[in-house]
């Protein structure tokens, strides 16, 4: 078991979670519950024997992690794998449903792992993006209807530096842009890719120093951004308006803010009843970041 701090969590974390699963425990001295769960967690981790690395933090004194996490309340338990959250819960959990939780990611899903293998077979490479594109491309073949598939897959391709390609692939529902986000979302890319093939960052740059209230420079100079995947930069660029002009050009900056986060969050796993997922922590911090400039 570890105490984390801001300067110590990318190694003790994020690094650390490369190598084996972290469990990240957000605690605080004058929680109850804090009090009941921390001991089981110590205890587990000691009889996991190194299946998993128990990180505390004290959301008190660090709030800005909490923040990141997006903790609404204590203890909040989250589980992280190669860098990224995984899984979670809420409350003190008996140790029973504790050791539930860490069968299925320490143990079990290992276990299975194993057993689902031939003994000479080594288990499968995951895809590359080439071959993650083609597995894309397969699904929306197979099932044109399939939104969800599509998005993947224009994404996917816009990711790639394909932008012709994604384009095509945008069109069949191009008409949902103004009822799904995420239709959306991927039409504001496609959009930004356009404009900044014909804009001059340079010249942006100089009227947004000679005019810091020139929204039209600044929301150029975000989509340039965007077309580049400089995903937070855009949205830095973005909340510059928005903390001057929430309503500018009919609030055009807070829209495709929004579009942006669509377009940089990640799936969300599954997870048992009673457990939430873990937010991810880039998004969850720039949603805060909107949150309190839109309500200031």
């Amino acid at each position: 078991m570890i105490d984390v701090t801001l300067e110590n969590f990318e190694q003790e974390v994020i690094a650390a979670s490369m190598q084996q699963p972290v469990l990240v425990d957000f605690w605080a001295p004058w929680c109850g519950p804090c009090k009941a769960i921390g001991p089981i967690l110590e205890k587990l981790e000691s009889e996991y024997g190194g299946g998993f690395k128990l990180a505390k933090i004290n959301s008190d004194e660090e709030q800005q992690l909490s923040g990141a996490f997006g903790i609404r309340s204590i203890p909040t338990v989250v589980l992280l794998k190669d860098g990224q959250p995984v899984d979670g819960f809420m409350g003190a959990l008996p140790e029973g449903k504790v050791r539930e939780f860490l069968d299925k990611h320490v143990t079990a899903l290992e276990a299975e792992a194993d057993e689902d293998l031939p003994a000479a077979e080594e288990p499968a490479a995951p895809l590359d993006a080439a071959g993650q594109l083609e597995q894309l491309q397969h699904a929306v073949a197979t099932d044109p209807a399939d939104d969800t598939a599509r998005f993947d897959y224009v994404k996917a391709l816009l990711q790639a530096g394909r932008a012709a390609d994604a384009q095509r692939a945008f069109e069949p529902f191009a008409a949902k842009a103004g009822v799904d986000r995420r239709v959306y979302a991927l039409q504001q890319w496609l959009g930004a890719i356009e404009v900044a093939g014909n804009a001059d960052a340079a010249a942006l740059d100089a009227r947004i120093a000679a005019n810091r209230r020139d929204f039209d420079a600044r929301y150029a100079k975000a989509q340039v951004l965007l077309a580049g995947r400089q995903f937070t930069a855009a949205m830095d660029e973005l909340l510059e308006i928005l903390m001057r002009d929430k309503a500018w050009n009919d609030e055009l900056a807070r829209k495709t803010y929004i579009a942006v986060l669509d377009l940089i969050e990640p799936p969300k796993p599954k997870v048992a009843d009673g457990q939430i997922p873990p937010d991810d922590p880039t998004v969850a911090s720039y949603r805060r970041r909107l949150s309190s400039v839109v309500l200031s």
